[in-house]
């Protein structure tokens, strides 16, 4: 397992999205007011998603599996229980889902192309630092 990205909840789209553009990361998918994913120069990810209030657990560990399947079934066998089984999602991950002890969620995933460049990329070849929206 590599660790691959960190999801945090937002309440504010808009101003959540515009403080991580300022804080130098590119904007690689926008689809308001639910899901932005930003990438750092080295390529490592990292997104919002829209949550209704704070206080709730907001963070999501991602950990990127190339053999999902197999590290699940193994981790099943070592006694782990998953929420979520390996399951294919429209935006071309397969995830599996499990909680920590505290109840913090993980999500084992193989992505494989479709993290850094999902058809949705937004093009930044038509805008000058690539940060603006």
């Amino acid at each position: 397992m590599k660790l691959n990205q960190v999801t945090v909840g937002c309440v504010d789209y808009d101003r959540s999205a515009a403080f991580y553009r300022r804080l130098g990361l590119t904007q690689i998918v926008d689809s308001p007011p639910r899901y932005a994913r930003f990438e750092t120069p080295s390529g490592e990810t990292f997104s919002i998603h829209a949550v209704e209030k704070t206080g709730a657990p907001t963070t999501m560990i991602y950990f990127e599996c190339d053999d999902l399947d197999e590290v699940v079934a193994d981790l099943q066998s070592k006694g782990l229980t998953f929420d979520m089984q390996p399951v294919d999602q429209s935006w071309g991950w397969r995830e599996a889902r499990l909680s920590d002890p505290a109840g913090n969620p993980i999500c084992l995933f193989y992505g494989g192309d479709n993290r850094r460049f999902p058809p949705w990329r937004i093009d930044h070849s038509t805008t000058e630092k690539g940060n603006e929206k």
